[in-house]
């Protein structure tokens, strides 16, 4: 917040500068006829007084204006010392400047399916067939994909606030059985999907038949889409352990596939994290994947010394190659490279897609939650809104979905910063700051004993002794509660900082921080916040923007990213109503979650304005929780 004086002088003339006048103009105006009125011949007024004018600056997600605006105060210099100060100032004559809410960019509820499902991933990873009109779903736990039938678009108009809670105007026209189709054993959830014209790649993971149910190799299946919206199952390709996410390259030459081989619950098998590459010949995939791995990096191997100490490598008796964790990937705009998130390793690895190596793996370092523009809520417990930077507390960024674009030549990263703890049976590093032997000479060691300020925390137990003598020097959290923007190299070049928890707090008020499975403000400070998790890119006219969804809150922010050095916040978008009571635990429901809107962004898929079939560009979201599909137009 930055304020500014301005004097008026009084004394039968007011001398302003013309550029204060344009900008407040009529605010000045309401001012000057008070600062007369105080500056005649009464014993207030006295010739040569001047009368005061403060300018306070306000951020995005300030209490009093939630765009961001001014505070303008105004006030007679009584003692003469060219500041005005609070017993000077005039509250009869404060004015706040907000932003107004007309925005260069207005987001429109058109269409929405609700399954009927709650909390059981109903509605994940989606994707937009242009030809038949269509969108698939990932329905998750079920091992199929949900077909949509979009064809209403066409003529979708914005829905009331009111109805959009409700809205289920798009029709479901079939699935596909993906199981079925590949037909072996041990074939579990459908994890991710990907279209490219005719072309849809669906992964699967499988279970090894000893009690382990994604720790065998999974599969991609090929589908080839009719301009009805038909899929006729072309075949399986046997990727890596645990395939969590798929994508074309923009030319539609290869699919590219993080296989994720994450670890049972008992952490007892732990197979190796890799990148699938699969090539597609005049439409036609191939019959193998070429498995990209990370065995280079063990101890031992040949690019042992090259993995950076601030990466995050902490899995029981694991390698590196079975530590790393691929999440989700992005390809570059000229198709060279894969960008692939390691989420719990806090790492971004760089694959040549040419040599089909891996490139580099990118350390992303601690977010230092001691900054004022950093400062997040850390407790569930203190039943109000206590944003506040806590020195020597730091958040590991640990991007979940991740997307790239090309800027002036350059390749820049922009990463959903969810963040993730390896909480296992086997094996579990999560603990709350409480818990932790922190070194005496630490700033938090009062502030971690307090519930209501840094006890509840959840912090990892894997990092943060920096002398190695057996006490935590850094207090380490999960995720960065933001968005960033990294350049090629690594670098970060933008972070949204606390506004998510800031712009949150200021719309919603004691709802921010809520969880997706019941409504409860504040139940997720003490966690990772509103949760980051989806993310999409779109350019629509001459402006690209970044679409963040939050995962427990709900709703997404927009973001003007057209230059990553000169970000600027849009809008927060969210269809929810968090008076709704309810409660989702596994298949236990209770209240009413069908009113409550949409829960859990998970995917997002943008629709440029020439391939949507409105002519609008469009924004299409699975939202997990709710088990809903919602589609926003912009204009």
């Amino acid at each position: 917040m930055k304020t500014t004086s301005r004097a008026i002088s009084v004394n039968r003339r007011v001398n302003i500068k013309q550029k204060v006048i344009a900008k407040y103009r009529s605010v000045i105006q309401s001012m000057l006829v008070s600062s007369f009125l105080l500056a005649g011949c009464g014993s207030d007024g006295k010739d040569g007084i001047n009368a005061l004018i403060n300018v306070t600056e306000l951020e995005v997600g300030s209490e009093q204006c939630a765009l961001g605006g001014q505070i303008i105060q105004t006030g007679l210099d009584i003692n003469g010392n060219g500041l005005l100060e609070g017993d000077e100032i005039d509250d009869a004559q404060t004015q706040l400047n907000c932003k107004e809410s007309t925005k260069p960019l207005a987001a429109e509820l058109i269409a929405r399916h609700s399954s009927g499902v709650f909390g059981q991933s109903a509605a994940e990873i989606v994707d937009y067939h242009r030809a038949s009109r269509s969108i698939f779903v990932v329905n998750a736990n079920s091992g199929k994909v949900d077909l949509l039938n979009a064809s209403l678009l066409v003529d979708a108009t914005a829905v009331s606030t009111e109805s959009a809670l409700v809205l289920n105007n798009l029709p479901k026209l079939g699935e596909l059985d993906v199981a079925a189709d590949i037909a072996l054993a041990e074939l579990g959830e459908v994890n991710s999907l990907s279209i490219f014209d005719d072309l849809l790649a669906v992964a699967i993971e499988r279970g090894d038949g000893q009690g382990n149910k994604k720790q065998a190799n999974g599969f991609v299946a090929f589908y080839r889409l009719s301009q009805a919206g038909d899929a006729s199952f072309i075949k399986a390709v046997e990727v890596g352990a645990l395939p969590d996410n798929v994508t074309f390259t923009h030319d539609g030459n290869s699919l590219i596939v993080a296989n994720e081989g994450e670890p049972n619950g008992a952490y007892t098998l732990d197979p190796e994290g890799s990148i699938a590459v699969i090539a597609i010949v005049q439409g036609v995939p191939a019959d193998s994947a070429s498995i990209i791995d990370f065995s280079d990096f063990n101890l031992g191997g040949s690019r042992e010394s090259e993995l950076s100490e601030q990466i995050k490598i902490n899995g029981p008796g694991s390698s590196v190659a079975q530590d790393l964790e691929p999440e989700y990937i992005s390809i570059s705009t000229d198709n060279n490279s894969a960008f692939v998130s390691l989420q719990e390793n806090n790492a971004i690895a760089v694959v040549d897609l040419t040599a089909l190596t891996i490139r580099d793996i990118l350390p992303l370092g601690l977010k230092d939650f001691g900054l004022a523009r950093n400062g997040i809520d850390a407790s569930d417990k203190d039943d109000l809104i206590n944003i506040r930077a806590y020195e020597g507390v730091y958040g590991l960024y640990q991007p979940d979905t991740i997307a790239s674009f090309s800027w002036k030549g350059g390749n820049f990263i922009v990463s959903a910063n969810e963040g993730d703890a390896r909480d296992y049976a086997g094996f579990s590093e999560e603990l709350r700051a409480q818990d932790l032997l922190l070194d005496a000479n630490h700033p938090q060691v009062a502030a971690i004993q307090d519930k209501t300020l840094l006890g509840r925390l959840k912090v990892t137990n894997s990092m943060g002794d920096e002398d190695q003598d057996g006490d935590f020097d850094k207090i380490i959290g999960y995720g960065g509660r933001s968005f960033s923007i990294w350049d090629e190299a690594g670098n970060i070049v933008f972070d949204s900082g606390n506004e998510f928890a800031r712009i949150t707090a200021a719309v919603l008020g004691s709802d921010f921080n809520n969880h997706n499975e019941e409504s409860k403000g504040d139940s997720r400070s003490d966690d990772k916040g509103a949760e980051p998790e989806a993310l999409a890119l779109g350019v629509i006219g001459d402006k690209r923007y970044a679409f963040i969804g939050l995962e427990r809150t709900s709703g997404f922010m927009i973001y003007d990213i057209t230059n990553p050095f000169d970000v600027h916040f849009i809008d927060y978008v969210v269809n929810r109503d968090f008076s709704v009571e309810f409660e989702i635990d596994g298949d236990n429901i209770s209240g009413m979650p069908e009113l409550a809107g949409d829960l859990g962004p998970e995917g997002m898929k943008f629709v440029s304005a020439d391939k949507s079939p409105n002519g609008q560009a469009l924004l299409i979201i699975g939202n997990e929780v709710s088990g809903t599909t919602s589609v926003y137009q912009f204009k």
